[in-house]
């Protein structure tokens, strides 16, 4: 058998184990149309659409686009067996082209679930998956390489998203299958069981198709699929429901996928959700034993909620300033409105400094909840991070209060902690400050912590819970940010027990899971699971006790072992290892989450091997394990893998591994050419090389290389600020860039950089944002990742984004057309600045005669006329005046710095400096350069 000539890039990020893997061909072999799609977070979008009357073996009606892919079908199978599922995602596509194509297998996968199995299949060959031990795998993987076997490596990237990747470059004519299996326990929120099935094929499939089988022996109350992808697809769903199963079915046509029945793109855009609760009657739970294992499912209904003494304690920091902080705002005003009379409550907010609310709790009236409210909105951020006062303050409060005889005794006390960055102010060190924590907390106190955004320590934050009663939750700093707050302390909002222990008889069960739980919440569910011995089930169900220090229990439980084994052995969808996976499920998690809080290196240890064994055993991912994936003569081989510092994303070269790159594997269009330098390679000062740039809080610098001049300003405004750099409506070019604000002020000025910058392409449909944390290429609604950390690149349309570095990245646009961006990294623990990027600008003729910007409108460079030089107030800066532009300036002689060859000291640059943010030398103000978005144009003065 030939080898291979597909060339593979495989993405997998998960909260716990994420992995991503680039293996390219040349380059230049690529075509310019990039097919990303098939998932739940890329699309096959691009060009124009058509109805195909091919008549190939899928007859029928076939869609494809001017690019020539056909996404034949795209299957999700999910089923439920006793609140375990298992799901498979499958698609199948075709190249029909005559070229090579890029075809993306894009898929979510929930948070905190196992994947266990992926295939490909290529034009009937078969590549297949196996779960190894990292060393083992690492090692075979290494052997592969030696022996000049086509060898790929899968490694993390350094965002908290939960997605499975593979990437394809396919010759013409193939025909490909992708397939992955995970599983996940469905968790029981607000009185709910939800299955969510993220499900975006991005364009328009044959047969699309979500089917959903759910078993429970328990019985089932209810079956609803709400209107989750919008009213367009209402009634097209089908649900058969019996007394212990369901079948939920979802098969719309490819007239019911269209936005309209004209068009030519797919509505089915977002997630697919079933709901469904169990019967319950009066009994406080179900415990259900097969094949060695059993599973303890508790959740007692009709229970007053208990009194709640809560401390809510509000990152203000500079970085939350904007976005961030309006949707916390919103969130806290719902999250207030519902607080019960009978609830305590108050508000810590914290910067550098540590501010109350009130120094004790107050009863949550109306007229305190209001009162609170206008505090909270009444907050602008600014300043650093002091998390350890503030939760020792919040704290304080707490035990004062408990010491003073204020709370009620059958109430429950609970921090929430509400942040989006590490410490910056205050106690650094993260393990000093669990110490501190868990040493001044009661343990009857729980301590919840929300992060917000890509720069917290999330790993910190749940150790922090977890060690305190608690569970962290991540979201994200964007518009769903405030009801992903909701959410999350709707979840533990409503105490209904407290101090909650179940009795199971010694030496009937064995590795039985968590027993002892500080709270029970309302609409939520406790899942113990175990080994039990089988000879002794009839007498199990009669022992097992559970006690709580504010209600007397009563378990009603059943455990009908012989009907459990007749029920499902009945049903052929019905998984038999259930109570066995569920068991391993939960086991591992309690496990990982004992390892954080290992107090020596012995125990870690140990713990780690028990992981690994049970990863081994029931094959899946863990950071412990490795996935292989490899052809079936072995000649493909690739190494699903995890680097050394998940927060950084994989090791340099990461992005190009695999068959041998040769040295000049930049397309020719893309490299530089005699009348167009890469930008990097042109140095300021004393030759005056032509370049515009703005770097530090921001410093722009102009060149004027036909009158040898550079010309410099600075732009002071606030954080959060967009300002737009080019915009050439004619070329469809624009380049933005976002102000972020420092930590803190220094010397009463509150300094600003460019955290953000977005370049829009529009003519080619392309958008990339550069910021501190990576570089990512939107193309329609496909997104393409990039790390600081990975050397490679990425060529869309003839764009071509390059990581030179860990610090620079260079933009080339159709290799005349260059930008460089350079990152500023600082000490993650300075209490005053913050990471921040610099951008470079050759001036280029290839801008139309309408360009504009704060440096797009010296492309076309402007006459200048300076003199009359004299000694200036600052000895040793001289002053002068500048004639530009009808305006009469005083301008004074300074030094900037070109940060590109040199990211510490840079390379100095003479200038005369325009003062009042560049008043006079600008066209207008330079708040008419303000724009809404990233991706904006402005109207120029």
């Amino acid at each position: 058998m030939k080898p291979l000539a597909y060339f593979f890039v495989l993405l997998f990020a998960l909260e716990i184990r994420g992995f991503d893997l680039i293996i390219e061909e040349n380059p230049e072999d690529l075509v310019d149309a990039k097919i990303d799609g098939f998932s739940a977070r890329s699309a096959l979008h691009h060009g124009r659409y058509q109805r195909s009357t091919s008549g190939d073996d899928d007859s029928g009606e076939l869609v494809a686009g001017d690019d020539n892919i056909i996404l034949h079908s795209y299957k999700v199978q999910s089923t439920i067996t006793s609140r375990l599922a298992n799901t498979m995602v499958r698609t199948k596509v075709e190249n029909r082209a005559r070229h090579p194509q890029n075809l993306v297998f894009d898929v979510q996968i929930p948070k905190g679930a196992f994947i266990h199995n992926f295939t490909m299949n290529v034009n009937g060959i078969t590549f297949t998956s196996s779960v190894k031990e990292k060393s083992a795998a690492r090692s075979q993987y290494a052997q592969a390489r030696a022996k000049g076997k086509a060898a790929g490596i899968l490694r993390s990237n350094t965002l908290d998203m939960e997605n499975f990747k593979a990437e394809l470059n396919v010759p013409g004519g193939t025909k490909v299958q992708f397939e992955i299996h995970y599983q996940e326990p469905i968790r029981r929120k607000l009185s709910t069981y939800e299955h969510v099935i993220p499900l975006q094929p991005g364009r328009l499939a044959k047969q699309l198709e979500v089917d959903v089988r759910i078993i429970e022996p328990q019985g089932l109350h209810f079956v609803h699929v709400p209107s989750s992808l919008g009213d367009q697809f209402e009634g097209i769903h089908t649900i058969s429901k019996g007394e212990k199963k369901a079948h939920v079915s979802f098969k719309p046509t490819v007239a019911q996928q269209r936005k309209c029945p004209t068009c030519s793109s797919t509505a089915v855009d977002g997630h697919f959700v079933v709901t469904y609760d169990v019967n319950r009657d009066s009994k406080a739970g179900e415990l259900e034993i097969f094949n060695g294992y059993f599973i303890h499912y508790f959740a007692p209904e009709n229970l007053d909620p208990l009194p709640k003494n809560i401390l809510f304690v509000i990152d203000v920091s500079g970085s939350m300033w904007g976005l961030k902080m309006r949707q916390t705002v919103e969130a806290m005003r719902t999250i207030l409105g519902e607080l019960r009379s009978q609830d305590q409550f108050s508000v810590v907010d914290f910067n550098h400094n540590v501010r109350c609310w009130r120094d004790q709790l107050v009863q949550a009236s109306r007229s305190e909840t209001e009162a609170a409210k206008k505090y909270i909105e009444g907050i602008h951020p600014n300043g650093g991070t002091n998390i350890n006062d503030a939760l020792l303050r919040a704290i304080f409060i707490l035990n004062e209060a408990t010491s003073l005889g204020l709370l009620d005794p059958n109430s429950v006390s609970m921090i929430v902690l509400v942040s989006d960055g590490d410490p910056t102010v205050g106690e650094l060190k993260l393990p000093t400050i669990q110490k501190n924590v868990k040493k001044n907390i009661r343990d009857d106190i729980s301590l919840f912590c929300l992060g917000i955004g890509f720069d917290v320590d999330y790993d910190f934050l749940k150790r922090l819970a977890h060690e305190n009663n608690g569970v962290a939750q991540r979201v994200f700093g964007n518009q769903e940010t405030s009801s992903q707050m909701k959410k999350f302390y709707n979840q533990v909002s409503t105490p209904l027990l407290k101090k909650l222990e179940f009795n199971y008889p010694h030496g009937m069960v064995s590795d039985v899971t968590h027993n002892t739980f500080q709270n029970y919440f309302g609409g939520s569910e406790i899942v113990v699971a175990g080994k039990v011995d089988t000879e002794n089930v009839q007498h199990l169900q009669s022992m097992i006790t559970a006690t709580a220090s504010n209600a007397q229990l009563v378990l009603e439980t059943l455990a009908d072992v012989e009907g459990l084994d007749e029920f499902l052995s009945k049903d052929n969808h019905a998984d038999p290892k259930f109570t066995e996976k569920l068991w391993a499920y939960i086991t591992i998690n309690q496990l990982m989450a004992e390892r954080n809080l290992a107090t020596t290196a012995a125990l870690k240890r140990n713990i780690t091997k028990k992981i690994l064994q049970m990863s081994l055993d029931h094959h899946i991912v863990t950071p412990y394990t490795a996935m292989l994936i490899e052809s079936p003569n072995g000649d493909e081989l690739m190494l699903a893998d995890s680097p050394q510092d998940r927060k950084r994303g994989c090791c340099p070269g990461a992005l190009a591994v695999g068959h041998p790159k040769p040295e000049n594997s930049i397309p020719a269009w893309a490299k530089p050419t005699s009348g167009a330098k890469d930008p990097s390679s042109l140095l300021m000062g004393p030759t005056a090389s032509a370049i515009h740039a703005v770097d530090n809080d921001p410093h722009f610098i102009i060149n004027l290389p036909r009158q040898h001049k550079n010309i410099c300003f600075n732009i002071d405004s606030e954080p959060g600020a967009i300002l737009n750099l080019i915009s050439d409506a004619k070329s469809g070019i624009a380049v933005n860039g976002q102000l972020v604000g420092a930590k803190k002020p220094l010397n009463n000025k509150l300094h600003t950089y460019f955290g953000k910058i977005g370049f829009n392409f529009e003519k080619k449909g392309l958008k990339i944002e550069v910021s501190s944390e990576g570089i990512s290429l939107k193309d329609g609604s496909s997104t393409t990742s990039l790390s600081w950390s990975n050397l490679g690149s990425l060529i869309r349309r003839r764009v071509l984004v390059s990581v030179k570095s860990d610090n620079k990245v260079n933009i080339t646009v159709d290799g005349d057309l260059s930008f460089v961006v350079v990152l500023h990294r600082v000490w993650k623990k300075h209490p005053v600045n913050v990471d921040f990027l610099g951008i470079y600008v050759p001036p280029a003729s290839n801008f139309s005669s309408s360009v504009h910007g704060l440096i797009g409108q010296f492309m076309l460079e402007p006459d200048v006329h300076i003199y009359n030089e004299r000694p200036g107030q600052d000895p040793g800066k001289a002053d002068a005046t500048m004639e530009v532009k009808g305006h009469k300036l005083t301008v004074t002689r300074g030094v900037q710095k070109d940060y590109r060859l040199d990211r510490v000291f840079g390379t100095a640059v003479r200038c005369w400096f325009v003062h009042n943010s560049g008043k006079g030398f600008l066209d207008g103000h330079y708040t008419d350069y303000l724009v809404p978005t990233l991706y904006s144009y402005p109207k120029h003065p």
